[in-house]
């Protein structure tokens, strides 16, 4: 199901409402949605939900609702982090992602480190091109397997991880803060919960999707 959020940069998804009048907060329909001091997309989340049946008449609206916020959420805080963290020093959000697990793991198979961040082989290659001509990254053969390929973090990429994620760590603090700290133990539970049992891919689907490259 197509849920119509406000992906990074700016780019409006695909979906029913997908652009509003002047002058209005670009709400269609706003004369339906009066101003109740909450955000416009708070608003719109509730209005999208109301009008879900017209559109799908099966479709759980419940269902609906925790998609379309849990991928409204995701592309606000990524657009933030990219913005206020990650754009500033150099590089994008995957690319911070890759020096991270580079840092937890040390170096690692390219296949295993586009599994592990969820980005197709050429996302990496990409993002990992970017990364080692910024001198934060390297290519490493392996003792044992000269045609084996490992990327591994430099000395100047450690010190970068280290550095970013201290501005990361607040600004997720930021964001989380409208919820206490049990809040946050059982809201990750549940995630963690939804990420073991993720459905398989479907024929004809990548089990690796790609995300935004570096």
């Amino acid at each position: 199901m197509t849920h119509d959020t406000q992906q990074p940069g700016g780019r409006s998804g695909r979906g029913p409402a997908g652009g509003g009048r002047p002058g209005t907060d670009g709400l269609p329909g706003d004369a339906g949605l009066p101003d109740d001091g909450r955000l416009p997309d708070v608003r719109y989340a509730e209005h999208a939900r109301t009008r879900l049946a017209d559109l799908a008449p099966d479709a759980d609206p419940d269902v609906f609702a925790l998609g379309y916020q849990l991928l409204h959420l995701s592309y606000l805080l990524l657009a933030d982090l990219e913005s206020t963290v990650h754009r500033p020093r150099g590089w994008t959000v995957p690319g911070f992602r890759i020096m991270f697990k580079l840092w937890v793991l040390g170096p690692t198979q390219p296949a295993r480190l586009a599994e592990l961040s969820v980005l197709s082989r050429s996302a990496l290659t990409n993002a990992v091109h970017t990364l080692e001509r910024d001198g934060l990254v390297e290519r490493r053969r392996t003792p044992e397997d000269k045609r084996a390929v490992l990327i591994a973090l430099t000395p100047r990429g450690t010190d970068a991880v280290a550095e970013a994620f201290a501005a990361h760590a607040e600004r997720e603090s930021a964001w989380f803060a409208a919820l206490s700290p049990d809040d946050r133990r059982h809201l990750t539970g549940l995630l963690n919960r939804m990420t073991a049992a993720r459905p398989t891919a479907t024929p004809g689907t990548p089990d690796t999707p790609s995300t935004s490259d570096d």
